[in-house]
């Protein structure tokens, strides 16, 4: 298991932008350390044999079924604007 030291701290700390007290760089040091060593529980867990499960709720899905309602054509949307061309908006140049 790797284990954080000083060096990595004060590494991460500087890609960061942040200066630590040398308390602040122990207190983070032995931080990071337990959630490596968390991460690595979590790595070891055995997982086989088991499903991924995406939905824990068991909730389905609650949306209604698309249905082909009456449409209008495009030349009906278009006619409403206040420029066109062929059939696309004109708008003002946009730099």
């Amino acid at each position: 298991m790797a284990t954080i030291t000083k060096d990595d701290v004060l590494k991460l700390a500087r890609l960061s932008m942040i200066s630590l007290s040398e308390e602040e760089v122990s207190k983070f040091q032995a931080e990071l350390d337990e959630i490596l060593s968390y991460i690595q529980k979590l790595a070891d867990a055995d997982v086989e044999g088991l499903s991924p499960t995406n939905q824990v709720t068991g909730l389905v899905n609650v949306m209604r079924e698309d249905e082909i309602a009456d449409s209008v054509t495009q030349d009906e949307l278009l006619k409403n604007l206040p420029d066109r061309e062929d059939n696309y908006i004109k708008v003002k140049r946009v730099l």
